[in-house]
C-alpha cells in the first residue's frame, strides 16, 4: 500500500513539475517573440518617408521622379523580405517550445524513474508470486517468464526450498545440497559460482541482484516472502 502511495505521488508530482515546466517555457519564450516582433523594423515606415519626399519635395525631372519609383519598389522588396523573416522567427520560436516542452518532459521522467529506482534499491523487488517449475526449466516471476538452465534452476529451487524454511544457505551449504554431499567436502566458490550462473541465466542485473541477496558472513537468499513461493 505504500509503495502504491508513493507511485501516486511521484506521478503527481512529475505531473506537476510538467505543467509548470510547460507553462514557464511558453511564458518565457511569448515574451521573447513580443519582444522580437515588437523591435523588427517597420516596413511601412520606408515607405512613409518616400511618399513624404514626395509631397514636401518640387521633383520636376524625370529623373528625379524615377528615384523616387525606385525607392518605393525597394520598400516593396524590403517589406516582403521582412515578412519571411517573421514567419522564419515564429517557426524558430515554435520549434524551440516544442524542444523545450520534451526536455522538460524527459528530465522530470528521469528523476522519477531515479527516484523509483532508488525506492527499488532500498526496498527490493517486491515479488507477488515466485513460481518455479523444475520439468520446464522455468521460473515464473510475477508473471514474467525466465527460461532457465537445468543446473540455474537447482540453485534457484535449492534457495527456495531454504526460503521456505527461513534458512540463509552458505556457498558450501548450496553445492552440497545440489551434489549429495557433505558441507565440509563442498567449496564455497562452487556454491558462488552457482549463484553467478543463476544471475547470470536470468540476465536482468537489477532483477538477479535484488532477487538473490548475498548476505555478510552469512550467505544467500531470497528477497522473497514465502507465502508468494511455489514449486511445481
Amino acid at each position: 500500500m505504500a509503495t502504491t502511495i508513493s507511485a501516486t505521488e511521484a506521478r503527481q508530482q512529475g505531473a506537476r513539475a510538467v505543467a509548470i515546466g510547460i507553462a514557464a517555457i511558453v511564458v518565457i519564450l511569448g515574451l521573447a517573440a513580443v519582444l522580437l516582433f515588437a523591435n523588427l523594423p517597420d516596413a511601412d515606415a520606408f515607405n512613409a518617408q518616400v511618399e513624404r519626399l514626395f509631397v514636401e519635395g518640387d521633383f520636376t525631372s524625370r529623373g528625379e521622379i524615377r528615384l523616387l519609383e525606385l525607392l518605393a519598389q525597394s520598400n516593396t522588396t524590403f517589406g516582403e523580405v521582412l515578412a519571411s523573416y517573421r514567419v522564419i522567427i515564429a517557426v524558430l520560436l515554435l520549434f524551440a517550445t516544442a524542444m523545450m516542452i520534451a526536455a522538460v518532459a524527459f528530465l522530470v521522467m528521469l528523476v522519477i524513474l531515479n527516484r523509483r529506482m532508488g525506492q527499488i534499491e532500498r526496498k527490493g523487488i517486491e515479488v507477488n508470486s515466485l513460481i518455479i517449475s523444475r520439468e520446464a526449466n522455468t521460473v515464473y516471476l510475477n508473471n514474467f517468464e525466465f527460461k532457465l538452465t537445468e543446473a540455474a534452476i537447482e540453485t534457484l529451487s535449492v534457495l527456495a526450498e531454504a526460503r521456505l524454511d527461513d534458512e540463509v544457505l552458505s556457498g558450501a551449504q548450496i553445492e552440497a545440497v545440489i551434489s549429495g554431499r557433505d558441507p565440509s567436502q563442498c567449496d564455497e566458490a562452487a556454491g558462488a559460482t552457482r549463484i553467478k550462473r543463476l544471475r547470470d541465466t536470468l540476465g536482468n542485473q537489477l532483477v538477479s541482484e535484488l532477487l538473490v541477496r548475498n548476505i555478510a558472513r552469512k550467505g544467500y537468499t531470497l528477497a522473497v516472502d514465502k507465502s508468494a513461493i511455489r514449486m511445481i
